[in-house]
């Protein structure tokens, strides 16, 4: 029998070679756009193009896990493993942790014992981080109880910054007005972009970012900017990169932290998840970096 067995929501961005190595399984969420499937692409963020482009009016929606979902995942991890960990996307921001924890509820106690549920109060590429690091400790033979305690002190560790490449369909999907739109529109015509970053759980506006039509430029100043003392002090710092269909910025971000700063391990680029992705549309560029 296996000592962990480690959920990753569909909400965060993992290789298929990371998930092989560490065993993660994935638990899907909900992706409700109907009319998606008529649309040409090879992806969620090729097909908004090609909805924004006539102008269609539906918008992909998603909702989290429902309870039977993580139950039915909690039942088949503790029939192969000792314990199993749910990693969540913020509670803040989605009921994706609540709806693991009345799954967990409907157990007998003692398995109720092996079923831990963490919510990172962050999203997409930190839950990526911590998914990792966890399954990292436990081929160390570290316990479960020394997981999640190193999982929660982690939580200030955690990072999480990234720039849109358009308003749009924050705007679509109702997170922000058509006049905030409009504005930002406008703001990013002349080279103005709000930084976006996860504060108490929840995506807001940290910092404007001035001439930042080069997105991948943006982000290495703010990552600079963020691990300059940590890297003096020769602190580990762990970086992935999620891109919304914009593998040219990201591979443009990639090369920047590489050439300037080879001590920071970049774990892995690719897409990033459909439930961050269908609010911030395609082009948006994250990056995510972890301090151990």
């Amino acid at each position: 029998m296996d000592k962990l067995t480690i959920l990753l929501g569909e909400s965060a961005p993992i290789t298929q070679e990371l998930k092989e190595k560490y065993g993660f399984v994935v638990v899907p969420f909900v992706l409700d756009w109907p009319d998606g499937e008529n649309l040409q692409g090879n992806n969620i963020f090729e097909k908004m193009r090609e909805a924004q482009k006539i102008n269609m009016k539906a918008t992909p929606k998603t909702s989290q896990p429902s309870i039977g979902t993580y139950k039915k995942a909690f039942e088949e991890a503790l029939a192969t493993s000792e314990c199993v960990l749910a990693i969540a996307i913020s509670s803040v921001i989605s009921g994706t942790y609540n709806s693991a924890i009345q799954a967990k509820k409907m157990f007998p106690e003692e398995d109720q014992k092996r079923i831990y549920i963490f919510d990172t109060f962050n999203a997409d590429a930190a839950e990526s981080l911590f998914a990792i690091k966890a399954a990292q400790m436990a081929q160390e033979g570290r316990s479960m109880e020394e997981i999640f305690k190193k999982l929660e002190e982690l939580k200030p560790a955690v990072k999480l910054f990234g720039l849109l490449e358009s308003p749009y369909w924050l705007e679509a999907g109702g997170r922000i007005s058509h006049a905030v739109s409009v504005l930002m529109s406008q703001m990013q015509k002349i080279g103005m972009r709000p930084l976006l970053s996860i504060v108490d759980g929840a995506v807001k506006p940290v910092n404007l970012k001035m001439q930042a039509k080069d997105t991948a430029g943006a982000l290495f100043k703010q990552l600079e900017s963020d691990t300059k003392k940590p890297l003096e002090e020769s602190k580990k710092i762990t970086v992935v990169i999620s891109h919304a269909n914009n593998l040219p910025e990201a591979e443009k971000l990639r090369n920047l932290i590489t050439e300037k700063y080879p001590q920071i391990e970049i774990l892995f680029s690719t897409l990033t998840g459909p439930v961050i992705g269908a609010h911030v549309g395609p082009g948006a560029l994250i990056c995510c970096y972890m301090q151990d």
